[in-house]
């Protein structure tokens, strides 16, 4: 079994998370090119700051050769999207934040100006396991994803998104590719979960009812979730039919 990534430490987010040029039409509107807060954090330190390799990963708290592998892969994608035209989104990755912010004593990790912020943050993007306006009860097979765009406590856009057929161990990928910070869901299997965990994204199980009612209670701080709903038992390979009816996420979200 694969080591689990260390979470590299990132001091805050960026003020904006999308760049790009702004004459794109044709074949090339709409597309992006991702790039996770752990590798902006490189940039910024190394290309910004002045930090050496060294002092960039005690400054992040990892080896000196994770820092080289991730600022040169976050090098290749700027690269990209300066030759080839594309947007740049950051978010995502295997990172925590400073809590102290600017009242850290590291001498490059300050408070970042920022716009507006919500509870805690500035923006989020919040993922939901998604039926027919409700929340789907097994995250492993679901078909749809309904992704909210929030900022300041509220929700300022959304948007379904099919899967495309990915299954247990590709959904968290999937979910990452979108730059989901959190995600709303009933049942869940372990391997998914420690995906999830692994790519950073807040997991919030054991969730029914409205998709849209639940974002909306996560953004106020009323979300009640279920951190033991699993589908485990019903072995995951082999599942049909509603999770709620046996118990794995049958669970009001108490909005």
């Amino acid at each position: 079994m694969p080591r689990p990534c260390k979470r590299r430490r990132v001091c805050a987010r960026p003020a904006r998370t999308c760049f790009g040029p702004i004459d794109r039409e044709g074949d090339l509107a709409g597309t992006f090119v991702s790039m996770t807060l752990d590798e902006y954090e490189c940039i910024r330190l190394m290309d910004l700051e002045g930090l050496t390799q060294e002092q960039c990963a005690e400054q992040m708290e990892v080896a000196r050769t994770t820092v080289q592998a991730i600022y040169q892969e976050a090098r290749r994608k700027l690269a990209r999207c300066l030759v080839q035209g594309l947007e740049l989104q950051i978010g995502g990755g295997s990172y925590t934040l400073c809590r102290e912010g600017g009242r850290c004593r590291r001498r490059h990790c300050r408070e970042i100006p920022q716009g507006p912020r919500m509870e805690g943050d500035k923006t989020m993007k919040i993922g939901v396991t998604y039926e027919n306006g409700e929340i789907f009860q097994h995250f492993g097979h679901t078909e749809q994803f309904k992704i909210y765009d929030a900022e300041d406590g509220k929700i300022l856009s959304s948007k379904v998104v099919d899967t495309n057929g990915s299954g247990h161990g590709a959904l968290a990928g999937f979910l990452q590719e979108h730059q989901v910070d959190a995600l709303i869901c009933g049942g869940i299997g372990g391997g998914a979960r420690n995906a999830l965990a692994e790519a950073g994204i807040q997991l919030y199980a054991g969730c029914t009812g409205s998709a849209d009612d639940a974002v909306a209670a996560l953004l106020k701080g009323e979300l009640t979730y279920q951190e033991d709903a699993t589908c485990d038992h019903h072995g995951e390979h082999h599942h049909e039919g509603n999770c709620g009816d046996h118990g794995c996420g049958g669970h009001s979200c108490g909005h």
